[in-house]
């Protein structure tokens, strides 16, 4: 039987793939559809692909990962109630993304780095974002760039910014973006300071992309609301997005500064240890701004139920961080393709079990508090582990 393949991105960044994990047991050269059944088989395909270094990147947070482990303890802790007898035998699980439609409430989050996780990089997630139909968010630290991400796909985006430089250097990458059909601007606020992320530091792990972005690092460090207000009334017809707010009084003042979009995340546990998990920070966000912007976020969301559970308590979107690295890791764009199918289908049948047909008749009724049954951790979404489950029949 062939095996997976690791991809040449993986082959270049210091290590090989991963000898204790092993190869994956999947055959190469089959459709998609029929070679992933489960996310558990992207997420076990993509571990077998990567090197050690960009597999710990991709999956690590940072310090003692508290935050990265209250990101999917705050989803497991909510159970669902469901309704019976109604007929959902038409169900709607598309979405509107910034007033465009798309065929779910879920965006490609931005990563670092994607180069070193698959061929293409960036212009690989955009491939597969435009395929299936979902929007793309592109870091300014992600290869190839704006312009050659781009041009890569014909899909709908947004341009994530880490501000390394003066406000003419921003209002370039403003410019640059509305060029090349971004339809909104984000700035990412919660890296002041850049974390000590030590499965890379134990690991010797060096990303190329952090020596590309360290230069003019003061200028991340004093953004501030000032910024913001200026950006504001410079740049009025475009969609500002803040990406890092985790707290009520942060998004009043998002709301007050004519913010689009407050965007809830922690950097998926990878910036301030002892956080609380994005899901349990939403439902105080969503408060605060009280349907004066959307409010969108991220932080652990690996499966559909997690998907429909921050839809129910209000969020306009969700974004996928980790697993759109394991999709694109498992088998490039076709890979992601098909981890976004498996997660529609999830969406789907959680929908109907729920006894609703489309996101509008969701409600936090939907939901409540229980007893988490397994200890949290970066791949509890994923309890099946290789070791668990059959092989696939040569």
């Amino acid at each position: 039987m062939k095996r997976a393949k690791p991809t040449q991105a993986s082959r270049n960044n210091n290590y090989g793939p991963d000898p204790e994990f092993g190869a994956a047991d999947l055959v190469v050269n089959t459709p998609p559809n029929e070679q992933f059944l489960t996310l558990q088989e992207i997420y076990q395909a993509a571990r077998a692909n990567l090197a050690p270094g960009p597999w710990a990147y991709l999956m690590g947070g940072a310090e003692t990962e508290t935050t990265v482990l209250r990101n999917r303890h705050a989803l497991d802790e909510i159970a669902f109630r469901p309704r019976v007898l109604r007929d959902v035998s038409t169900i709607d699980s598309s979405a509107t993304f910034l007033g465009q439609r798309v065929r779910l409430p879920v965006m490609l989050a931005p990563i670092g780095g994607l180069e070193s996780i698959v061929e293409g990089g960036a212009a690989a997630a955009a491939r597969a974002a435009a395929e299936f139909g979902v929007p793309q968010m592109l870091s300014s630290v992600c290869q190839p760039g704006l312009e050659e991400t781009a041009a890569a796909a014909k899909t709908v985006r947004v341009f994530q910014l880490y501000v390394r430089g003066d406000d003419a250097w921003v209002d370039d990458f403003v410019r640059r973006a509305k060029a090349n059909g971004y339809c909104a601007f984000c700035l990412t606020v919660d890296v002041s300071m850049y974390s000590r992320r030590e499965r890379d530091l134990l690991g010797r792990f060096i990303k190329p992309w952090r020596a590309r972005a360290a230069e003019g690092r003061r200028f991340q460090a004093g953004l501030s609301w000032t910024q913001v207000k200026r950006f504001k009334d410079q740049h009025p017809d475009v969609p500002l997005i803040i990406k890092g707010v985790a707290t009520a009084e942060d998004a009043e003042l998002c709301v007050e500064h004519g913010v689009q979009v407050v965007y809830v995340s922690n950097h998926g546990g990878r910036q301030l240890d002892h956080g609380l998990g994005s899901t349990a920070v939403l439902p105080e966000v969503l408060k605060a701004v009280d349907g004066r912007a959307e409010v969108w976020v991220d932080g652990g969301f690996m499966r559909g139920t997690d998907v429909v559970k921050a839809i129910a308590l209000g969020a306009k979107a969700v974004g996928i961080g980790r697993l759109t690295g394991l999709g694109l890791a498992a088998a490039g764009p076709t890979g992601l393709v098909r981890a976004l199918e498996i997660l529609e289908d999830e969406i789907r049948t959680c929908l109907g079990l729920l006894g609703v047909t489309c996101y509008a008749e969701l409600t936090p009724r939907h939901l409540t508090k229980a007893p988490v049954v397994r200890e949290a951790d970066t791949f509890s979404a994923f309890p099946l582990t290789p070791g668990d489950t059959p092989p696939i029949a040569e």
